[in-house]
């Protein structure tokens, strides 16, 4: 056997363990769970963190304050220091579309150890206690929710005895960048973190008693955009005090309720939607680049290994294809083609869940290698001082952040 043939055959081997023995992430049927509408509903306190949303405001707030909830709920928008007047056109979308309260606050700039998002959640979740609220849902300020989305969300935390609901919005899929990239990088997170293995711990009843142990694993994550989160949950877990300096806050807030023996589910939104534009790859880019080596803990090590397993998984495929038929070595071409076709496969039902051809799914290869040179660059942006920026913030790794700013 030659090299190319072993190399082909290991990518082969690692395709079919990630189809049959990594939770089936590459299926998009993780959805709501089953759910019974309560005889009475919990109090809702909404809090949406907003820096400089303007644009995408009159999209989704509207979808905000049309909630139809049968509770009680209202919503607090914190405004992040924002410069072009995020928090005055909330105040007039408020009037326009009568709905639920809303209520503008600002908590000034965050302290040393904090980012600008946590911060903001911080200062929402502090107003919320006033109203004794027994969720929280915390969503970003780009995101448009079904008039019934709410209910859909408290109904399945109630019946199913979870202290952290999490949906993934749809996100835009118009530009052909946006085609390229978009279902790929939810495709990838969902084999990173696959949802059937976030479900589990200790569950609870509608009225917050423990029910005992469900089994689980220890993968814990959520979707920033939409996540709702039991009030008690939040106060055991220290949210969001215990992952302030966190610049991947939707996945530390599952692993610190998680931590704590809550529940967390994850799963795809049918009726949650992300409005925010990135037509061109460079907005894209700055989406992927400005957290990706905060996803591998600033570990040069691990960056390689990434880099490595990247290749090896989604770049061999198609290189040993066509050097195999150049060379004339048919064991490494039809190995590689096997292994090109299994992970287009397992990219296939993304691809229907964003309506998008099924021709894409033969580019993944050429997405992924996109990826990864977004994850070197977002090293050599991190070592240039210039890392985890976002919005006119620059974010410092955690084990630089002094001691009087960080979780205990």
């Amino acid at each position: 056997m030659t090299v190319v043939t072993v190399v082909a055959a290991l990518s082969l081997a690692a395709w079919l363990w990630l189809l049959l023995a990594r939770g089936f992430f590459w299926r998009t049927d993780v959805r709501l769970p089953a759910r019974e509408e309560p005889d009475v509903w919990p109090p809702v306190c909404v809090v949406v963190p907003a820096r400089d949303e303007a644009a995408v405001l009159p999209a989704s707030l509207p979808s905000l304050l049309a909630q139809d909830y049968p509770g009680r709920a209202e919503i607090f928008l914190i405004d992040d220091g924002s410069t072009d007047g995020t928090g005055e056109l909330a105040c007039e979308l408020a009037r326009r579309h009568e709905g639920l309260p809303l209520t503008v606050a600002s908590p000034g700039e965050p302290p040393a150890g904090w980012t600008g998002k946590l911060w903001a959640v911080r200062h929402g979740i502090g107003l919320a206690r006033a109203r004794e609220p027994e969720y929280l849902l915390l969503t970003d300020a780009d995101i448009a929710h079904a008039p019934d989305s709410l209910r859909g969300l408290v109904a399945a935390a109630r019946t199913g005895g979870f202290d952290v609901v999490s949906q993934m919005a749809r996100l835009r899929v118009e530009s052909v960048w946006e085609r390229l990239v978009v279902p790929a990088f939810v495709y990838f997170f969902a084999q990173l973190y696959p949802f059937r293995w976030i479900g589990g711990g200790r569950a609870r009843g509608g009225d917050g008693t423990r029910r005992g142990e469900r089994k689980g694993t220890r993968t814990a994550a959520a979707a920033g955009g939409c996540v709702l989160l039991r009030a008690d949950a939040a106060e055991r877990a220290r949210i969001p005090d215990a992952i302030r300096h966190a610049v991947i806050d939707d996945v530390a807030l599952a692993r610190a309720v998680k931590g704590t023996g809550g529940r967390v589910w994850l799963g795809l939104a049918e009726r949650v939607d992300s409005v925010r534009p990135y037509p061109r790859l460079h907005d894209l880019w700055r989406m992927v680049s400005r957290s990706a080596y905060a996803q591998l803990r600033h570990n040069p090590l691990v960056l390689v290994g990434t880099v490595l397993g990247l290749a090896l998984v989604y770049l061999v495929p198609p290189a040993t294809v066509l050097v195999g038929l150049a060379a004339g070595q048919g064991p490494a071409a039809a190995l590689g083609g096997a292994a090109w076709l299994v992970m287009a496969g397992t990219y296939l039902p993304m691809l229907r869940y964003y309506r998008q051809p099924l021709w894409l799914a033969p580019l993944l290869p050429f997405t992924a290698f996109l990826y990864l040179l977004m994850t070197v660059d977002s090293a050599v942006q991190h070592y240039r001082g210039r890392g985890a920026a976002w919005k006119g913030r620059t974010y410092a790794r955690p084990d630089a952040v002094p001691e009087e700013g960080r979780a205990g």
